[in-house]
């Protein structure tokens, strides 16, 4: 296995194409960080440097402009817009899969309405919780559903929802006749009502808005099944599911925005001289300890993430079933990765000093940033309970991991 990159290999060259197009949106999205969060959802320049690098079609099938990139490759991309800004990054984890997922796995005719129509330039975003529920009708479903934190909704022409299709007041049943049908619906935004809801400590520029729909009709071509792994255009990465991609996400993103701050107080340390102390904090040794520590904890996360993600995609391109332990590997790794990169943080801004309280410092944003993204459901406590549950053979089956 390759070692962690080091800060100034930062700017190697790559052949990552998704990447390059990441590392062409730096000077933009740096420059905007401060007025996003000010709006609370991306800037238009942000969003339309998204856009012209390329980024924002990059993971859709190739039918729909995009490239397809591996598991490996899209980590590479989502630390380096969390790196960028978490905010930023954070939408590189929303706005990119969510317009894939639908590119994929929209039925033709849905394809066609969203995608071909506009020349595949359309953004999505929104919550794919099954929220709420859809009363099964002719041609399709009539859902009622709030939905909470619609990450990248501010500036999408189109917004997802999960749900749960009902026929006569019961929930309609999978195939395998033990869980209900999970749905996600694609509605076009001017039929979604946002509520105005997203005043937050961190994350403030990725335009979350709590959303709802009461008695909205929904055409059967505008819904895909949530845990589908059968993409009807696009290749072998969509085979993989919307669970593993998202997971990826995560522990890319937890590991840009907790890399930022490790090069971000290696930079301070060399002339910041904290009151009372008699040097630079480059030369304090409990400093040096702290730093090398965190240093050391973060290229462990950052193994554990590449390790996991790579050895499934390699036995996902020799022809290998997704299986259920590998599909816990992927988010073990991710959960991992977020716990450690608020440690790392943490110790970032206590060691920056007063640095790390002013508003407008990459350390102070990094700190609220991370912290608020650990509180996402996806890599809570309850993934290590699933996780240890399939290392002992407690259960067969989980569609949550």
């Amino acid at each position: 296995m390759s070692t962690a990159p080091l800060p100034l290999q930062r700017d190697l060259p790559t052949r990552n194409r998704a990447l390059a197009m990441a590392r062409s949106v730096r000077d933009v999205v740096r420059a905007q960080a401060e007025a996003s969060e000010r709006e609370r959802t991306l800037t238009k320049e942000t969003v339309e440097a998204l856009w012209r690098s390329g980024l924002m079609q990059v993971q859709n099938p190739v039918v729909a402009g995009g490239l397809e990139p591996s598991i490996p490759e899209l980590i590479e991309v989502y630390e380096e817009l969390a790196w960028q800004d978490a905010s930023v990054g954070w939408i590189g984890i929303a706005n990119l899969p969510t317009a894939a997922f639908a590119a994929a796995y929209l039925p033709d005719e849905g394809f066609a309405e969203v995608f071909a129509a506009h020349r595949n330039r359309v953004t999505l975003a929104g919550q794919f919780a099954p929220n709420g529920q859809g009363v099964v009708c002719d041609g399709g479903y009539r859902v009622s559903a709030s939905w909470s934190f619609g990450s990248g909704t501010g500036h999408s022409e189109y917004v997802v929802g999960g749900f749960i299709p009902m026929v006569d007041g019961v929930p309609r049943m999978a195939a395998d006749g033990i869980l209900p049908e999970l749905t996600v619906a694609v509605f076009p935004r001017d039929e979604i009502e946002f509520l105005d809801g997203w005043h937050v400590t961190g994350l403030k520029g990725t335009g979350s808005y709590d959303y709802r729909v009461a008695d909205a009709f929904v055409p059967e071509h505008l819904t895909f099944p949530l845990f589908t792994r059968e993409p009807k255009r696009g290749g072998l990465v969509f085979e993989l599911g919307i669970m593993p991609i998202v997971a990826a996400g995560h522990a890319g993103w937890a590991l840009g925005v907790s890399r930022s701050a490790l090069d971000d107080v290696m930079g301070l340390a060399q002339s910041k001289v904290r009151m009372g102390e008699p040097t630079t904090l480059a030369h304090k040794p409990t400093f040096q300890r702290g730093l090398a520590h965190h240093e050391g904890m973060w290229r462990a996360a950052w193994c554990q993430v590449r390790d996991a993600n790579e050895r499934v995609w390699e036995r996902m391109e020799a022809g290998d079933e997704l299986t259920l332990a590998m599909r816990a590997d992927l988010r073990l790794a991710a959960t991992y990765a977020t716990e450690a990169a608020r440690e790392v943080v943490q110790w970032c801004h206590l060691a920056s000093g007063t640095t790390a309280i002013r508003e407008g410092s990459r350390l102070e944003r990094a700190f609220r940033d991370l912290y608020t993204g650990t509180q996402h459901a996806f890599i809570s406590e309850k993934t290590y309970l699933d996780v240890a549950s399939v290392m002992l053979g407690l259960v067969e089956q989980n569609p949550g991991l």
